[in-house]
């Protein structure tokens, strides 16, 4: 009885953790956006006094914001699909070889994720420079690229360290080909992790600031770049909420996505032993 009421109150404040920290501000953000520009919204007022879809209409006719959403959500699946490429042989020598010092190097691919992300724009933004290099939409992909390609190894080196050694041999014995036996024992389960892969480079490309902000200011935009500009010292509310709503709720949506698959990435059923 204990132990039932002690998991009741835990789930209780679960929940309650939940709705702090996700309804609350979603429902702060979604009546922020819909603030009409003709009626401001202030105390003691607890709701806005009128509400409409005026602010986003605006929004869209009157700022950039189109366009940063085609730079974005065109450079995100650029990003998660270079970086899933470019990771698959550093990844398969992580996860199915052992060589002298795997570890150390399998940390020093990790190192790029803890420096502060304006340090690396500036040193990439200087080497463009050094290089004549000017042109911002490539320059922004390959950093981006760059960037998070550790993410794409990490993952992608666990999900060929799960590949078993005996259904490839099993392949290889019955006479497969190469590209049999990668469609047969590697593939299934590396699907889940390169779909994992792929969308949390994408998800962090399109919440990626620092570089964009560096490589491609005043010119080339993206939604973090509108989204901090009404964040900064014109703080302008309600059409910071409009861009937030504008680039979080896909990118909630993706991890939800996410999670499926990761619990989709059964080994034990992809070998035929589940």
């Amino acid at each position: 009885m204990r132990r039932s009421h002690l998991n009741t109150i835990l789930s209780g404040l679960l929940i309650a953790a939940m709705i702090l920290w996700l309804v609350v501000p979603f429902g702060m953000a979604l009546l922020w956006s819909l603030v009409d520009p003709s009626q401001a919204w202030s105390y003691p007022d607890i709701l806005p006094p009128k509400l409409s879809f005026e602010r986003w209409r605006l929004m869209w006719e009157t700022t950039s914001l189109s366009t940063a959403m085609l730079n974005s959500y065109s450079l995100a699946p650029m990003a998660g699909l270079g970086a899933v490429l470019l990771a698959m042989p550093t990844a398969y020598a992580f996860g199915r070889l052992d060589f002298p010092g795997k570890t150390v190097w399998q940390t020093v691919t990790l190192l790029p994720l803890i420096m502060p992300g304006f340090v690396t724009a500036i040193f990439f933004a200087s080497l463009l420079i050094s290089m004549g290099f000017f042109a911002r939409y490539p320059a922004i992909l390959v950093g981006h690229i760059v960037m998070l390609l550790p993410f794409a190894v990490r993952i992608l080196s666990v999900s060929f360290s799960l590949v078993r050694q005996d259904v490839i041999n099993a392949a290889r014995d019955l006479g497969a080909s190469p590209v049999a036996v990668f469609r047969a024992a590697y593939l299934p389960v590396l699907k889940p992790g390169i779909f994992a892969a792929f969308l949390i480079v994408f998800i962090l490309s399109l919440e990626e600031f620092a570089l964009a902000f560096v490589v491609g200011s005043p010119d080339f935009t993206t939604i973090p770049t509108i989204l901090y500009s009404y964040l900064g010292y014109n703080f302008i509310r309600p059409n910071a909420a409009v861009v937030a709503l504008i680039l979080v709720v896909p990118n909630v949506i993706l991890m939800l996505v996410l999670e499926r698959l990761l619990q989709s990435a059964n080994p034990a059923g992809v070998s035929g032993k589940g």
